[in-house]
């Protein structure tokens, strides 16, 4: 092609090629996260029984 020129792209184009999506950054804590929480949530639930027997 006789003029071929390169096209810089426009910052919505840039800001869409480097998003990161929420959940991603999110998901490798699952694993700790849910079990921390079912064991507080079993400490607390546990802690109110003996408390109101």
């Amino acid at each position: 092609m006789a003029h071929d020129h390169h096209i810089a792209p426009n910052a919505a184009d840039v800001e869409a090629a480097q998003a990161t999506d929420a959940a991603e950054s999110v998901v490798h804590l699952i694993p700790v996260v849910i079990p921390a929480v079912g064991a507080a949530m079993m400490f607390l639930l546990a802690f109110i029984a003996v408390h109101m027997a």
